[in-house]
């Protein structure tokens, strides 16, 4: 890269593209997620379930995010490594009220993180503590906990409670894994 690329990319009037996968068990509000950062004028009201996947496309701090909203169903799991060698950061959505399968969550998050695709690479990880407007939902804390957060040491994490029907929480958590896809980008050049 150029003098005048860099140039103009410090200016931020090129944005760099960037693949992200979501990922989460199915009704955890990964689509709900999505259609939050959509303009206005383009959400949604009837979310489905994912069925295999859907992109979307979102922008945020000089990047161009193409994101992969992947089905959370059982049977579609597997598909999910078919995306690890291109994603620049990983999106992991937790259902934070649904306390009897958040250690299925925590065994699919094991498995991403051991995978040979995954392990070697520092990709920035973002998880949501979702539908945090439940009553008796784990807080933030709690999910990270339950999920046993404090052992991953060779990624960049970070966790944040959010409602994704009104958005709270989301904008905060996009911004972070904006800055640390950059951070990470930046580092592996």
């Amino acid at each position: 890269m150029g003098l005048l690329d860099s140039f103009i990319e410090w200016l931020g009037l090129r944005r760099r593209d960037v693949n992200v996968l979501v990922i989460g068990l199915d009704n955890s509000g990964k689509s709900s997620l999505l259609n939050y950062l959509r303009p206005k004028d383009a959400q949604r009201n009837d979310i489905a379930p994912t069925v295999g996947f859907n992109t979307e496309h979102f922008q945020c701090k000089g990047l161009s995010f193409t994101a992969f909203d992947m089905s959370g169903q059982s049977r579609y799991r597997s598909l999910w490594s078919n995306y690890y060698r291109t994603t620049n950061g990983i999106i992991f959505v937790i259902d934070s009220s649904d306390k009897t399968r958040i250690l299925i969550a925590r065994e699919e998050l094991q498995q991403l993180l051991i995978h040979p695709d995954i392990i070697s690479r520092n990709i920035p990880i973002l998880f949501f503590a979702n539908k945090m407007d439940i009553r008796d939902a784990l807080s933030d804390v709690g999910v990270s906990y339950a999920l046993g957060l404090d052992s991953i040491t060779n990624k960049s994490w970070h966790i944040c409670s959010s409602n994704a029907l009104n958005g709270d929480g989301v904008a905060d958590g996009i911004e972070w894994l904006s800055s640390a896809i950059k951070s990470s980008m930046d580092q592996a050049r």
